[in-house]
């Protein structure tokens, strides 16, 4: 701004000089024909001028000298020579260009200094506009008046207009700074405030999330009281958009995220992270403070909403960790409560706080994931298969496909230790698709030796969590070119509980497209009878606790006996796992369960020895291998 002021006085300051001169050339070009021009007797003034010209002219310079208004004037030939001087100068002066241009009929005017040309002698003098005006009385040329103006009034008339144009230009610059102040922080605040805000909802962003949980965290360790960082996740939001469309989907967000803020204490902060994710930040708030308060936002959120024109029963799932209990840094404790928002999800809670023995994460197995990603790439993981044998008979009708990791230092690497965090990082899809890949592609390398069998998979909570899953499995077994008839798809109890609707829809896909499906580790959930009576299931496999020590525990006898009839009663097929001993066969045949498997039938093999064993058994009565 005050670069543009100063741009703008200098260009006044010329235009009050031009204006200057210009007044000059006007009163010159005035006195040259009302006061000069009549004293001429329209002879050239290369002639002799009459002597009664010269002294009217020279009569005429006293009254203009000694009025102030003129400080010289002097008349000159075509050809530029003095003719007649007021003050007897310039007689024997060179000729001046500028007389030459006015002789041609223009009028020149500059700013000067008495006696400034080289020309002139004398000492230099006051400030004058010295102009060079053609003469003629209209005709020709006749030649040039040169005449010398006093300055002092022009300029005090300029510098009068110049101290008013420089008043209106300050003060005019003045009130531009100050709009273009008012609308440089209303828009630096509103571009601070969309920097922070989500745009959909209004609700600050993850940037002003962090923030704000920060400074919680700093207070709770610097006061000892606690702070609360919070994910609440809605559920089935997947749906909403794909059948209603995204704009009644945010919408809906909208909608929660009000609800969320108002239901909130004063001090709390509710943000959104993306997508259907909200975060909340709860400083200084009380043990017996946070469950309650969730409870609230759940039914808050809970409460039928209006979306177009259908009213929908949206829920949510709530995870939470606590600082400095669960962890002093906000990734920790986002992490933290993640991990428990997906673990209310499962457990179908609706709210659940970190739990460090469900925490699979350590710096040895944060490094694991990364080594197991470039393992799913080069080959270290490999597919070790367990048969199964019906109890009646003996006859092996299939194997299970379980994961090894052939680890370059850890040696033959278990599931257990590497499948949980798998799951929580979601590393878990990439290595459900290999697993169908690899496990339907040796279903064609064993050709004619795996006929009359099928091949069990086992699929994630996360991946039934997927509605494109069954998607993926038959594209897997197009790929493969495997009838889906030999495919088992194994499914934990807690795993059908993590989403229902989503859940019950990739089934119902599988099971059409002729996938069967079995619910592995049977009895360790809480899943409803009727639920399980509503999916369409093929098999329940007995969980491995009730059956190792079958021929000892009448409690767990008791179950199996009733599990089996409940098979039985819902047309399922009931397998029992962790088989290892004669009398516990005798026992799962007497109640009537179909299919057994187990070390007492085979331990896990690899590919290659499988088609030999296969070859060598003999339908018959189960016996342990040695």
């Amino acid at each position: 701004m005050a670069l543009l002021g100063l741009m703008l006085s200098f260009a006044l300051a010329g235009e009050a000089h031009s204006r200057g001169l210009g007044e000059g050339r006007d009163e010159a070009a005035m006195i040259a024909r009302t006061a000069v021009e009549p004293q001429l007797d329209g002879r050239p003034l290369n002639l002799a001028m009459p002597g009664g010209e010269v002294q009217a002219l020279r009569r005429l310079a006293d009254r203009a000298v000694t009025a102030g208004s003129v400080v010289r004037i002097r008349l000159r030939d075509t050809n530029g020579h003095v003719v007649f001087s007021d003050d007897g100068s310039g007689f024997n002066d060179e000729i001046e260009d500028e007389a030459l241009d006015a002789a041609h009929g223009e009028v020149v005017a500059h700013l000067t200094r008495l006696n400034a040309d080289s020309n002139d002698t004398g000492p230099v003098g006051e400030r004058v506009v010295e102009v060079y005006v053609p003469l003629s009385t209209g005709g020709p040329v006749l030649g040039v008046l040169e005449i010398y103006l006093p300055y002092a009034p022009i300029a005090t008339e300029v510098s009068a207009g110049l101290r008013t144009l420089y008043l209106v230009l300050g003060v005019g610059l003045a009130a531009l700074w100050a709009i273009l102040a008012l609308i440089s922080a209303s828009t630096m605040r509103r571009m601070v405030h969309l920097a922070e805000h989500d745009a959909l909802t209004g609700l600050p962003n993850r940037i002003l999330f962090q923030r704000r949980a920060a400074a919680a965290i700093e207070a709770a360790k610097r006061d000892g009281g606690i702070a609360a960082v919070v994910l609440a996740d809605v559920d089935r939001f997947k749906e909403v958009n794909d059948t209603l469309g995204h704009h009644n989907g945010d919408a809906l967000l909208r909608e929660l995220a009000s609800r969320l803020a108002a239901g909130v204490r004063s001090g709390d902060t509710v943000a959104r992270l993306g997508g259907d994710e909200f975060g909340l930040v709860l400083p200084g708030i009380g043990n017996d403070e946070i469950q309650p308060l969730l409870d609230r936002l759940r039914a808050v959120l809970e409460a039928e909403a209006i979306v177009g024109t259908l009213p929908l029963s949206p829920e949510a799932s709530f995870g939470y960790a606590l600082a400095p209990a669960d962890g002093t840094d906000v990734d920790t404790l986002l992490r933290r409560a993640d991990m428990a928002m997906y673990l209310a999800k499962g457990t179908r809670t609706g709210t659940a706080r970190y739990d460090q023995k469900r925490d699979h994460y350590d710096a040895g197995q944060l490094a694991l994931v990364a080594e197991l990603r470039r393992a799913i790439e080069t080959g270290e993981l490999v597919l070790f298969y367990q048969p199964k044998a019906e109890l009646r008979t003996g006859r092996v009708c299939a194997v299970e496909a379980l994961i090894r990791w052939r680890h370059p230092v850890r040696g033959l690497v278990p599931p257990d230790a590497f499948l949980p965090v798998a799951e929580q990082t979601g590393l878990i899809d990439a290595l459900t698709r290999w697993v169908l890949a690899t496990a339907l592609a040796q279903v064609v390398a064993w050709g004619p030796a795996f006929e009359g069998l099928s091949m069990s998979v086992n699929v994630s909570a996360r991946n039934l969590a997927r509605a494109d899953f069954a998607d993926t499995v038959l594209a897997a077994l197009t790929t493969a070119g495997v009838p889906a008839t030999l495919l088992v798809v194994e499914i934990t109890e807690t795993a059908l509980m993590t989403d229902p609707e989503v859940v019950a829809d990739v089934l119902a896909r599988l099971s059409t497209a002729g996938v069967r499906i079995s619910v592995d580790d049977f009895g360790q959930g809480q899943t409803s009878l009727g639920y399980l009576s509503t999916l369409p299931l093929h098999e329940l496999k007995i969980d491995k606790s009730f059956i190792c020590d079958l021929p000892d525990n009448m409690g767990h006898a008791a179950i199996v006996r009733s599990v089996v009839d409940l098979g039985h009663n819902l047309g399922l097929q009931v397998v029992a796992e962790g088989v290892e001993t004669q009398p516990t066969v005798d026992l799962l045949t007497a109640t009537g369960c179909d299919v057994a498997q187990g070390y007492l039938l085979a331990r896990p093999m690899p590919a290659d020895d499988l088609a030999p064993w296969l070859a060598d058994h003999r339908a018959g009565a189960l016996t342990v291998e040695h």
